[in-house]
């Protein structure tokens, strides 16, 4: 099946509440824990692509000595995540800034770690973004990237999408199916890493709709 491109920005009022009231607790559970997981005890982490930072918030309760760059592009996800962030207190530890991740003003060997959930399937070409993530990264540092995994047909991808939960809207039901069709494969995803130059970063499927990208912190 072949990938058919979603808006690279979720902009809209609309896109960004509907895309906060999704039930992603128990995944972006998983994320945070398993990125936490192969990072370092105190750090300083970009996330690029945050969204409306409900991970980062997650990520930050369970590590205090993390400190969270999170980056976007929608302004009206960053305005939605800068009031979860401040409902949850922890506006020291989480900064979020209104940044291209394809361009980003950070020096090189910034950051000990990089986390991503969701922003690759946005991305018309996403080469520049791994390029840039290569660049600003300590070459010692961790990498955590999860996202949706396109399936082989249409058929796949309707079956998927009939099993998500009835709580869902038919708004947000289609931005789900958009993105399953936007998404790369499995292939597709470590050829690119492996082109970026990203190395000893480890890529597979970790659901039947999910691809993780993986590298432990080293000291």
């Amino acid at each position: 099946m072949d990938r058919v491109l979603e808006p690279e920005v979720m902009d809209t009022w609309e896109d960004a509440t509907a895309y906060d009231a999704m039930d992603f607790l128990e995944v972006n559970t998983a994320f945070a824990e398993s990125a936490i997981a192969v990072g370092p005890e105190s750090a300083l982490v970009l996330d690029a692509g945050t969204g409306t930072a409900r991970i980062p918030i997650l990520i930050v309760e369970r590590r205090p000595h993390w400190h969270i760059k999170a980056i976007d592009l929608s302004h009206n996800m960053l305005q939605v995540g800068r009031e979860n962030v401040q409902s949850a207190g922890l506006q020291e530890q989480i900064h979020l800034e209104y940044i291209d991740a394809k361009q980003m003003p950070y020096d090189d060997s910034t950051f000990d770690m990089v986390i991503s959930n969701s922003i690759i399937h946005h991305l018309p070409d996403p080469m520049p973004f791994f390029q840039e993530l290569k660049r600003v990264l300590k070459p010692n540092g961790g990498i955590f990237f999860r996202d949706l995994m396109r399936p082989s047909d249409i058929e796949t991808v309707y079956k998927i999408v009939a099993r998500i939960g009835p709580e869902y809207n038919d708004y947000q039901t289609q931005l789900f199916q958009d993105s399953l069709i936007a998404a790369f494969t499995l292939e597709e995803v470590q050829n690119m890493i492996e082109l970026a130059g990203l190395e000893g970063v480890k890529v597979y499927a970790s659901s039947d709709r999910h691809w993780t990208a993986e590298r432990g912190y080293r000291k």
